[in-house]
C-alpha cells in the first residue's frame, strides 16, 4: 500500500557546480571544527519556497507547475558577496537583493500559492532575505561565536547565474535533489548603437 501521508520539499536555486563545490567546503570546515553537520544534509542552495508538505502521489503535479513556471523565465544572476549571520545560530554566505532575484521569488510565491495553495505563512510578515546557510541548527552559541569570529571578515565574491529551478525532497534525514527545470527564456541583448 502506497503511503498518503505527506512528504517535505522546498524549492530552491543552486549555483553552479564550482561555486557549489566551495561553498560544501566551508560547510565541511563548520563540521570539522565546530561541530555543526546539519547545513551538510542539502546542497549549497538559495531557498525561494521554504519547506512545505506535498503528498508523495501529488509530485508530477507539482512538477508540472514548475517545468511551466521555469520554461518562460531566464536564468537569475546571483551575487555572492562576503558572509553574515542570524545568532546565536547561522552563518551564512550573502546573496544580494538583485531585482531579478527579488522578482523571480516573488512571483514563484504568488503563482505557487494561487495554484497549488502552496505558502509559508512565516514569510507573510517579513520580507524575503536571501542567503546560503554553510552552519546553522545543530550549531552551539560557543561555536557560532568562534566560527563567526573566523568569517565575519572573510573575503568572497562571485557573479553567476542560477540555470535551473530545483525541487528538493527530504528523504533517509537529508534533502535530494528530485527535479531540476530549466530557465529556459532567452534574453535579448541590446541592439547597438548605430554609427
Amino acid at each position: 500500500m502506497i503511503s498518503t501521508d505527506p512528504t517535505l520539499y522546498f524549492i530552491a536555486l543552486l549555483p553552479p557546480e564550482a561555486i557549489q563545490e566551495e561553498v560544501t567546503g566551508y560547510k565541511q570546515h563548520f563540521a570539522e571544527n565546530y561541530q555543526t553537520r546539519q547545513a551538510l544534509k542539502s546542497p549549497p542552495h538559495v531557498t525561494l519556497q521554504p519547506p512545505f508538505e506535498w503528498e508523495v502521489q501529488k509530485q508530477g503535479l507539482l512538477e508540472e507547475f514548475l517545468r511551466g513556471f521555469a520554461e518562460v523565465r531566464a536564468p537569475v544572476p546571483m551575487v555572492l558577496s562576503g558572509f553574515g549571520s542570524f545568532p546565536p545560530r547561522v552563518v551564512y554566505i550573502n546573496v544580494k537583493k538583485t531585482p531579478e532575484l527579488l522578482l523571480f521569488q516573488s512571483e514563484l510565491a504568488t503563482d505557487l500559492n494561487s495554484s497549488l495553495g502552496i505558502y509559508d505563512p512565516k514569510s507573510k510578515g517579513r520580507s524575503f532575505s536571501p542567503h546560503m546557510t554553510i552552519a546553522f541548527k545543530d550549531l552551539r552559541r560557543h561555536h557560532f561565536n568562534m566560527g563567526w569570529a573566523e568569517f565575519k571578515d572573510r573575503e568572497l565574491y562571485y557573479e553567476c547565474s542560477a540555470s535551473h529551478l530545483t525541487l528538493l525532497v527530504f528523504q533517509d534525514r537529508r534533502w535530494h535533489i528530485c527535479g531540476e527545470f530549466p530557465l529556459k527564456l532567452q534574453v535579448a541583448e541590446p541592439l547597438a548603437e548605430p554609427n
